[in-house]
């Protein structure tokens, strides 16, 4: 006899519903734990089964009602009745958060997934998370992850797949970092959230943002960035809520509700928040970035570690599911609170310290720590050194284990695994841990732990009842209308207005009004009344779009060569700043630059009339503002430097630190 949570017997004769593909919807559903309300269920494999005129999925194709596949029952009972099914190797598969072979330049992209390849990954080696890179009409997005869920559902125990995803719904794409919005609604970096503000408004767009991932089959956002931004150089500040600890914190909690939908944690309409990175990675030594080698350390001249923990506390306050732990290595003596002796100097996947004793011990977190990407690759030499000259980097041989590459692979796993991982972002090969079992190196209890939390996040989203998407709705909400005014709306909010000598803004407009455009569209200004014209000594204004200044200083290293780094300041012969000199020097010029970093301002605002921070505009939104037709209302979230050298002088832990900042972190004027 089957026995629900309340104690009331059902009887145990099963029928098997025989057609190909069912769907049983019958009121409310999926209630977890409540009885006599029929759960929204969908097979596409036709496995279902009736019981007390209620319908279940069979899952493990065995024609009898199973305590895991009781959407009757607490989702902790049946994550504990699926483990007692499964074999270390699907376990193990549980652990491993894999990349889908595809034909995409980047691992994972391009539009379609191999389905025999991921069918092989899935039926034999029991992987069930996959990063989703694809990029493509919503329809196709959706399609794809239809089609890995028709694989799973076939499998041994039917056990859903979940996909992740990097953020998708900015300006800026940098592989390992973000993913082409691609349809998706088009919203400011989280720069430009925090330049707003408005832990509501983030709310708003967590909960959006949600439903668009949802409506792909995407069940995990590998965000937010708590990270604080206190080193100016640093090659991720964008996808950050800038250098203020608070502030940062207030919008990370907020983020996190609008993704889980609520405060409450997973629930069945829930995307799972992976917050990142466990601790620290905004003080990366000289702005370089821990997806390289050179750039795997961090520094904290100003012993300012606290600083950068406190964002975090937003996040275990909104009960995020996930935690990802920063490739980079801290320095040596490194002592924190809650942390017996100082850190030791590896990546904080394979520090107990990190993991155990402050994220599990001091903020008691219960979720899945999942690792960042390739933490337990091999780094070979090029990806150490650089290629040879003339030789193009590639993803071939890129690993980040930084402070463990001289062990070997198999230790990299026992380590991370002592320290408290959960889940090895980027590693398809789960072998690994089953040997370390087979060796007796680690304990099937062990994988226990770490396949429960897991699992019992799949049976919290109801995953496990229905894992499809409607393919002709995931086009009527990606990027619907709706969804992209409210995003072009904070694109406006989000400009900050740092200079405006003699009221040269808004802009006024009119029949004849001249305008010169140097990166801006052209029908775009003629929306506005302004007659475009191709010399700058012919027009009444000038508007300028310009980028923060960058460097290739690493083009030989695979993610150097993407990344901007090095100085924040223009100088001569640089593109941009020849375009700013030239053009201001015989016509009245509004300089718009996109901070993806805070840019040395110093020799532009001497020469533009007006100057305007944004951080991933629109056209059309820029010239509501440029235009009065909406205000500027966002205040700067990091300072602007004025010069190199004061950037080279402050302390990479500590926040609005230079001596002499031409414009203060919350900076912002308007009209």
């Amino acid at each position: 006899m089957l026995t629900s949570k309340s104690g009331r017997k059902h009887a145990a004769m099963t029928t098997l519903v025989l057609s190909a593909a069912t769907v049983a919807i019958y009121g409310c559903g999926g209630d977890n734990g409540n009885q006599g309300k029929q759960a929204d269920i969908k097979s596409m494999t036709g496995n279902l089964i009736t019981v007390d005129g209620l319908s279940f999925k069979d899952l493990n194709h065995d024609g009898k009602l199973q305590p895991y596949e009781d959407w009757r029952l607490a989702p902790e009972a049946r994550t504990s009745d699926l483990l007692s099914r499964m074999t270390p190797v699907e376990k193990a598969g549980a652990m491993v958060h894999a990349t889908p072979p595809s034909a995409g330049t980047v691992p994972g992209g391009g539009s379609s997934w191999d389905m025999a390849g991921l069918g092989q990954m899935i039926g034999q080696q029991g992987i069930n998370s996959f990063i989703n890179r694809l990029a493509g009409p919503a329809a196709s997005l959706a399609d794809q992850a239809n089609q890995a869920q028709i694989v799973a559902e076939k499998s041994r125990l039917g056990i859903p797949v979940s996909f992740s995803s990097d953020p998708r719904n900015h300006f800026q794409t940098t592989a390992g970092a973000s993913v082409d919005s691609s349809g998706f609604s088009q919203w400011p970096e989280t720069t430009g959230l925090a330049a707003i503000g408005d832990a509501d408004l983030m709310r708003r767009f967590g909960d959006i943002a949600r439903q668009e991932y949802q409506a792909v089959g995407i069940q995990i956002a590998l965000s937010p960035q708590a990270d604080v931004s206190t080193e100016p150089r640093w090659s991720r500040i964008n996808g950050t809520f800038g250098e203020d600890n608070q502030l940062t914190k207030k919008l990370v909690q907020a983020y996190i509700e609008g993704f889980q939908n609520g405060a409450d944690g997973i629930g069945r309409n829930s995307v799972i928040a992976v917050v990142k990175h466990w601790a620290g990675y905004g003080a990366e030594t000289d702005g370089f970035d821990g997806h390289n080698y050179y750039g795997r350390h961090l520094t904290f001249p100003g012993n300012n570690f606290e600083y950068h923990l406190l964002p975090f506390t937003g996040a275990f306050a909104a009960k995020a599911g996930s935690v990802m732990p920063t490739y980079s290595m801290p320095p040596a003596g490194l002592l924190v609170q809650g942390v017996t002796g100082p850190l030791e100097q590896v990546g904080a996947a394979f520090s107990k310290q990190m993991l155990t004793q402050l994220l599990r011990g001091r903020f008691a977190f219960d979720g899945v720590i999942l690792t960042d990407w390739a933490v337990v690759e091999d780094c070979d030499n090029a990806c150490m050194n650089g290629t040879a000259a003339g030789v193009p980097p590639s993803f071939i041989g890129f690993g980040t284990p930084w402070g463990v590459e001289t062990l070997a692979k198999s230790d990299r796993f026992l380590k991370a695994l002592d320290a408290g991982v959960d889940q090895f972002g980027g590693s398809n090969e789960p072998q690994y841990i089953v040997d370390l079992v087979n060796a007796g190196k680690v304990s099937v209890a062990r994988l226990d732990q770490s396949a429960y939390r897991i699992l019992l996040q799949k049976f919290k989203q109801g995953l496990f009842e229905n894992p499809y998407v409607d393919t002709a709705k995931a086009t009527q909400v990606v990027g619907n209308s709706g969804f992209q005014s409210e995003a072009l709306d904070a694109q406006r909010r989000s400009l900050v207005l740092l200079q405006n000598q003699g009221a040269v803004l808004p802009l006024k407009t009119g029949a004849g009004k001249k305008v010169y455009l140097y990166q801006v569209a052209a029908d775009v200004a003629a929306q506005y009344g302004f007659t475009v014209v191709a010399r700058p000594q012919d027009a009444d204004v000038a508007i300028v779009r310009v980028s923060a200044p960058y460097q290739t200083l690493h083009p030989n290293y695979v993610f150097g060569a993407m990344q901007h780094e090095g100085s924040l300041a223009w100088t001569d012969g640089q593109a941009d700043y020849e375009a700013i000199k030239s053009i201001s020097s015989v016509v009245p010029t509004v300089v718009s630059v996109y901070m993806d970093r805070p840019a040395v301002l110093t020799n532009v605002v001497d020469k533009a009339k007006a100057v305007v921070a944004n951080f991933g505009v629109s056209d059309k939104a820029l010239f509501d503002v440029l235009t009065g037709a909406a205000k500027p209302q966002g205040k700067l979230p990091f300072e602007l430097p004025s010069s190199m050298d004061e950037v080279l002088a402050q302390k990479s832990d500590v926040a609005s630190d230079t001596a002499h900042p031409l414009f203060r972190m919350g900076f912002g004027l308007g009209y």
